[in-house]
């Protein structure tokens, strides 16, 4: 059970307490203990919406010297605004945008992640949201196209 708790960590990045629990609920189920964390995550991703967001970074990315972007990725603390996940995070959306062109946040948040079409960004986010713990928010972002 150890190695199971181990994995669904690792794909989920709950934490090993609630991957512990999810399992005894799903009975050993691993395929339900995944869904049953991603349930949980979304309650509590719906409870931090509302809290500030205090800290950011700027993230910007240019792609073949052709499309440039510069995004805003919003969280309410300096440590997760400095972590390594969270930047790789603000990449990955900078990258997103720099691809689809969105014509605004919410068009943004609508899309499918180019990097997994399973999710939407908005469904990314929200991982997101559960996996650092707090409140995250794509504040504003600008493309430019030569």
């Amino acid at each position: 059970m150890l190695n199971d708790i181990q994995k669904l960590r690792e794909l989920t990045g709950a934490g090993i307490m609630e991957c512990k629990k999810a399992l005894e609920k799903a009975g050993g189920d691993f395929d339900k203990a995944i869904s049953i964390i991603h349930e949980q995550g979304l309650v509590k991703a719906e409870k931090k919406k509302e809290r500030t967001t205090g800290a950011a970074v700027l993230e910007s990315y240019i792609h073949n010297e052709r499309v440039g972007v510069l995004l805003e990725l919003r969280c309410e603390t300096d440590f997760v605004a400095r972590s390594k996940d969270f930047k790789e995070l603000a990449h990955n959306l900078a990258m997103q945008i720099a691809a689809m062109d969105p014509k605004d946040v919410d068009d943004l948040l609508k899309q499918t992640y180019i990097k997994d079409e399973m999710l939407t960004v908005e469904d990314l986010i929200k991982q997101s949201i559960v996996k650092f713990g707090e409140n995250i928010k794509i504040e504003r972002f600008c493309r430019y196209e030569i």
